[in-house]
């Protein structure tokens, strides 16, 4: 095992990487919970999506572990399932078998771009200033996923703050609210808040202590917390609705729907609406792609996970030859196997960052997250006794780490600071790590342009900031 992957040569061992490997499934194990709610919307059968999370997770994750030893997990992405449902499906008027197809392309598409190196050509395009935003932006986005999981925050809003909304059997299943809304620190007046408070102040003397197992520890001293404390209720442990054989028999709806006659060939059988079809896709594959990067680059430099020779190395390699050429196809292939099981696009997920920052370095933390995805099929309701609270410190504290980054960075500078502030707050602001790129991205071009410097803009970066800008325009169209 030491050998196969290289504990020693990168400084950890089986126990530390167990125990990474633990902490990043805690720490994402939600999607298990969240995208099957948020996919079932769309017409899809919650059990059936369950199930395919939790296929698309362990393929993904091992692939990534195996191939290319690098500790990060996948699993569907929030936003890009959410952009499924509300957007592609409820927006769009698509049927979720035609965006199953959708997806399938999407990952088709990603292949490609690994293969031809495409995907590595952008990543070279990237200043080596807005990488370290990247970073510290993925840590501020981490951080808030935390801050907002811990229940912190409150937002308020009038009516007219709210734009649109999406109403089933009498209740707002969906509202899309404006600027008009007014975020606030929370009550510290019910149990689940306090939990969280409690929670994050156990972790972070761990931390500081440098307590092994610190972020684990806390997860699941915060959960007995949560039991006692009555937010964590045993009793509504349901085996029966949760039942693998349940999960089973609806799996046979969504799998290979996407290339049925209600998805692959109905989604082409309408010529007019080819161009919308294509710009949809390219949406996903966007979105998808510099998530992807984006976690790489915040997580992977400053770790050591990926060397900045290893990084060097993509510009003359051949094939598969460094971790981050075999993590790209790992991430790649991903998508395409979670769209045939029934799910939207898996990726690389932020929330690896908490097994890292508990010490994970190599692909046997990813094996320890696919096997507890494995079993999760059998223990569902179990892992639904962790509640968000017991997440959400160790998410916050990986979050503060992270934006070390921000150290390399010349503030002082407008041409590099303005960038980087718009990459990295609009990551967390925005919920999205690839619209935050997008916001660095573009910042970098016009500042690069106005300084009569354009010609420093790569060729890559320019085709990137067209797509993310044709990208904006459908969006707003919609």
């Amino acid at each position: 095992m030491d050998k196969f992957f290289g504990l020693k040569e990168n400084k950890t061992n089986v126990s530390k990487e167990i125990m990474a490997g633990v902490t990043t499934f805690f720490a994402m194990s939600y999607i298990l919970f969240v995208n099957p709610t948020i996919l079932s919307a769309s017409g899809m059968p919650f059990q059936a999506v369950f199930l395919a999370t939790i296929i698309a997770s362990v393929i993904g994750t091992l692939v990534m572990g195996l191939f290319a030893n690098v500790p990060y997990a996948q699993a569907p992405g929030m936003g890009l399932n959410a952009f499924f449902t509300f957007t592609v499906v409820f927006g769009l008027g698509y049927s979720w078998q035609e965006a199953l197809a959708m997806v399938f392309i999407c990952g088709l598409i990603n292949i490609f771009i690994t293969v031809t190196k495409i995907r590595k050509m952008i990543i070279h395009a990237i200043p080596e200033s807005l990488q370290h935003a990247i970073g510290g932006g993925i840590g501020i986005f981490v951080a808030y996923v935390g801050i907002k999981n811990a229940g912190f925050l409150s937002f308020s809003a009038d009516q007219s703050a709210i734009t649109s909304s999406v109403v089933e059997g009498g209740k707002a299943t969906n509202v899309t609210i404006n600027g008009g809304i007014v975020p606030a620190l929370a009550n510290f007046n019910n149990a689940p808040i306090l939990l969280a408070v409690i929670g994050l102040v156990i972790t972070a003397i761990l931390v500081v202590k440098n307590v092994r197992g610190a972020m684990l520890i806390g997860i699941v001293v915060t959960t007995i917390l949560g039991v006692l404390m009555g937010v964590v209720d045993l009793q509504a442990i349901d085996w029966q609705a949760n039942s693998l054989g349940n999960s089973v028999k609806e799996l046979g709806t969504t799998f290979g729907a996407a290339f049925g006659a209600e998805g692959m060939q109905s989604l082409f059988s309408d010529s007019s609406r080819l161009p919308q079809v294509l710009m949809t896709i390219i949406a996903f594959s966007l979105s998808d792609t510099f998530d992807t990067i984006g976690t790489f680059i915040g997580t992977g430099r400053r770790t050591g996970i990926f060397s900045k020779e290893d990084e060097d190395a993509l510009e003359d390699g051949k094939g598969f030859k460094t971790k981050m050429d075999k993590a790209l196809f790992a991430d790649a292939i991903a998508t395409s196997v979670g769209a045939i099981f029934g799910t939207s696009n898996t990726t690389t997920y932020v929330e690896s960052a908490a097994g890292i920052g508990a010490g994970g370095r190599t692909g046997l933390t990813s094996v320890v997250v696919a096997i507890l995805f494995a079993l999760s099929s059998l223990f569902s309701p179990l892992i639904a006794i962790v509640p968000a609270q017991a997440t959400a410190s160790a998410l916050i504290l990986v979050g503060v780490m992270m934006m070390a980054s921000f150290a390399d960075i010349k503030w002082a500078n407008l041409d590099e600071a303005l960038p980087a502030f718009f990459a990295s707050i609009f990551m967390g602001l925005c919920y999205s790590i690839s619209y935050g790129i997008a916001a660095g991205f573009i910042m970098y071009t016009i500042v690069k342009v106005v300084k009569g410097q354009a010609k420093e803009v790569s060729l890559a970066l320019w085709v990137v900031d067209i797509l993310f800008i044709l990208n904006f325009i459908i969006l707003a169209t919609i």
